[in-house]
């Protein structure tokens, strides 16, 4: 059984990575070789620098200020970003997912666009949406979920400092 097809030198990484991938995904339902469906959670952390200012369209400056404080001047975070994807382990491979695949998916999703970056002049989702590690939570998350296997993204950890983070797992 060929699991890629003879010309998958001329596509990119990525895609070879994924073909594999999902070859292998449905070799090993079609076969049963993973009868017991043993699942694992597969974590990778990145790091970004990027600035933004707390500020709600909805709210006039004094409203503004009294809410986000000191955080409605302009200032920058050293962001890390912890994605972790879930999926069936395949006997073949011994994994469900590349670790490299997951990281061209962040390179994509979150380094990308975000490191380096103002979120509130330098993305479009934010212009309308106040920049708080929670909604930057749901666009990393939003962006990943393009690229990633369906029901494959378990969760998104933002750190916003050492000591606040948020949690996002899609609902």
């Amino acid at each position: 059984m060929e699991v890629l097809p003879s010309n998958v030198e001329q596509f990119p990484l990525r895609q070879r990575l994924c073909s594999l991938a999902l070859a292998m995904q449905s070799r090993t339902r079609n076969e049963n070789l993973n009868p017991a469906g043993k699942v694992a959670f597969l974590s990778r952390t990145e790091t970004f620098a990027a600035a933004h200012r707390l500020s709600s369209k909805s709210l006039n400056d004094a409203e503004n200020k009294e809410l986000f404080g000191k955080c409605n001047h302009s200032h920058g975070h050293n962001y890390k970003v912890t994605v972790t994807v879930r999926g069936e382990i395949n006997p073949i491979s011994g994994m469900f997912m590349n670790i490299f695949t997951l990281q061209e998916y962040m390179k994509e999703s979150i380094m990308e666009p975000l490191d380096h970056k103002n979120l509130d002049e330098d993305l479009a989702y934010f212009a309308d949406v106040v920049s708080t590690t929670e909604n930057l939570a749901v666009y990393i998350w939003d962006s990943l979920q393009k690229r990633l296997p369906e029901g494959c993204l378990y969760k998104v950890k933002v750190y916003e400092s050492d000591k606040n983070f948020i949690v996002y797992k899609g609902e």
